[in-house]
């Protein structure tokens, strides 16, 4: 006999139903990101939409990043998996393999204006305002699919963040437009700010290559301290994820101070100088101008 009683627990059974289905569908969406720049990014635009698992730590080093087995069982249960590519993480495509993953992969660079250097492909895009939009356009749009009914507010978070990135990089440009060309040049460990160079017109030298897996030859360290006494170079800067010691023999044989630390593959701490990407790029510009105007 069908009674009120049981007609109220028919429809209580009915709203567990449909609450349940509804939180699953407006679940965060679960992101693995290969390092701590594309963490940030997917925080900051994805806001209480992701629950963001990042691979490589902070002030680490993802050229030599080796993978442990909790990465294979967060990118198996993963939503999204965001990795760099231009062979940045030579370690991403047999990780995603072996775990057995089928969901969606966004390579966040795709698209970007690359920089060549003979065969090889210069990784380091992030390093540009122009290519991180391009980022940030691939990411918004990655979300959106996985969570249309959130669009709106994806698309305002999207344009917040541009915002600010736009008021940063248009001061920054106006700081360096007081500074000679030639006295933009500056030594690093290693050839990571290309495509910096390329947009702010500063001559980056480093007697390391795109991979910091290859050991400077003395014939680089020779070259790099002729052309540091023959320009007048007065900026020297290690990277977080770099030993300094190269650096540090180049500063004493030059006898040109060490004037910082410039941040290139990795973020700092969070509540280090370089904790979010926009931090990142106000740190690093800022040091190179007030080496640049250093006397």
């Amino acid at each position: 006999m069908f009674t009120i009683h049981n007609l109220l627990r028919s429809i209580f059974l009915l709203v567990l139903v449909v609450a349940n289905t509804a939180t699953a569908s407006d679940a965060a969406i679960r992101v693995v990101t290969s390092f701590s720049i594309l963490e940030d990014l997917l925080k900051q635009l994805g806001g209480e939409y992701v629950n963001v698992v990042n691979l490589v730590g902070r002030n680490s080093d993802a050229h030599m990043y080796q993978p442990v087995p909790s990465d294979a069982v967060a990118i198996a249960n993963a939503d999204l998996v965001v990795s760099n590519g231009l062979k940045f993480e030579g370690w991403i495509e047999r990780l995603v393999k072996n775990s057995g993953y089928k969901n969606t992969q966004l390579i966040a660079s795709d698209g970007v204006d690359v920089i060549k250097n003979g065969e090889d492909v210069d990784p380091h895009a992030w390093q540009s305002f122009h290519n991180i939009r391009v980022y940030i356009q691939n990411i918004t749009n990655a979300l959106i699919i996985l969570r249309p009914q959130y669009a709106s507010e994806l698309v305002q978070r999207q344009q917040q963040y541009l915002r600010h990135l736009t008021i940063l990089e248009k001061q920054l440009m106006t700081q360096l437009a007081n500074i000679p060309a030639h006295k933009r040049v500056v030594v690093t460990s290693h050839d990571a700010f290309s495509y910096l160079g390329r947009e702010f017109d500063i001559r980056f030298l480093a007697p390391l290559g795109l991979s910091i897996e290859v050991e400077a030859s003395a014939e680089d360290v020779a070259a790099i301290i002729d052309q540091i006494e023959k320009r007048n170079v007065k900026a020297l800067f290690v990277e977080n994820i770099n030993n300094p010691r190269l650096l540090q023999r180049i500063s004493d044989e030059t006898n040109v101070a060490i004037g910082g630390r410039l941040y290139s593959d990795a973020l700092s701490e969070v509540d280090g100088p370089a904790g979010t990407y926009i931090d990142m790029m106000q740190h690093n510009l800022g040091s190179l101008i007030a080496a640049f105007n250093a006397p």
